[in-house]
């Protein structure tokens, strides 16, 4: 599965931007599907999740602020990010796991995903 993120880009604190990571058609009973981002000198750290149920989790930065949600239908998964801070920059990246039903994506973003997209830059200047 190919993954293509799109939307990163420069906004003042405050202020919004919605990723979107568009996958290559496939065809599958479930899907697990997550947002990460990591920052320069960072580890990459999940932001949020989202099966094809529409069982979210979200990291405790992210909770109140981001919403993940997604259309299975254009295969489509979106982050809308609001009330975005300086330590929001990084680079966000998508991530998708193929399953046979969403009960395997119990894990969330903890899941080890196997599908990633080459990355969108969000920067957040104060």
């Amino acid at each position: 599965v190919r993954l293509v993120e799109s939307g990163g880009g420069s906004v003042q604190a405050g202020g919004s931007l919605r990723l979107t990571c568009a996958a290559s058609q496939y065809t599958a009973i479930g899907s697990c599907m997550a947002w990460f981002r990591q920052a320069p000198g960072k580890e990459r750290e999940g932001v949020a999740s989202i099966d094809s149920n529409g069982r979210t989790e979200y990291s405790h930065s992210a909770k109140g602020r981001f919403t993940i949600s997604h259309d299975n239908a254009k295969h489509i998964l979106y982050l809308q990010m609001n009330s975005l801070k300086p330590e929001d920059t990084a680079i966000y990246y998508c991530a998708l796991d193929l399953v046979p039903d969403a009960k395997y994506c119990r894990d969330g973003y903890s899941r080890d995903f196997g599908n990633w997209g080459q990355g969108t830059q969000v920067t957040v200047s104060s």
